[in-house]
């Protein structure tokens, strides 16, 4: 097994800062992130995912001009997840999603396995944001 970075992207027309806005709100994950839980709550000044494997915590890079929109996933059982995601501009009218999957100890199959699932949400934005989902 070997240590790399796969790329997912997606490409969305609508402005950037729009879909950055529409990424950098909590409440809007269980409409595009199916992997990161059904519910949302904002408890003292953080935010937590239900899970089929319990709750988690997410926590996001603070909202920046850069389009970063880096987050931490503190997992039921205790592990972090650090989960890089950028938002690109692309002109005025479009941008770029990407999210960056580590494969540390992964196999073939589970990158491919997990680039799937990242692709599907990232798809999901796009649909959502085009469709002019409001966050």
């Amino acid at each position: 097994m070997t240590t790399t970075t796969v790329f997912v992207s997606t490409r969305v027309a609508r402005p950037a800062a729009e879909v950055y806005a529409f990424v950098a709100d909590p409440r809007t994950l269980p409409r595009w992130a199916h992997g990161l839980g059904e519910e949302v709550e904002h408890v003292d000044g953080a935010w937590f995912v239900s899970t089929p494997a319990g709750r988690a915590r997410v926590t996001f890079a603070p909202r920046n001009d850069l389009g970063v929109l880096d987050h931490v996933v503190d997992t039921p059982t205790g592990e972090r997840v650090h989960v890089p995601l950028r938002v690109v501009p692309d002109g005025e009218d479009a941008c770029e999603v990407v999210l960056m999957l580590r494969t540390d100890g992964m196999t073939p199959d589970e990158v491919a396995r997990d680039a799937g699932l990242m692709q599907a949400d990232l798809d999901r934005l796009r649909d959502l944001v085009e469709g002019g989902e409001p966050a």
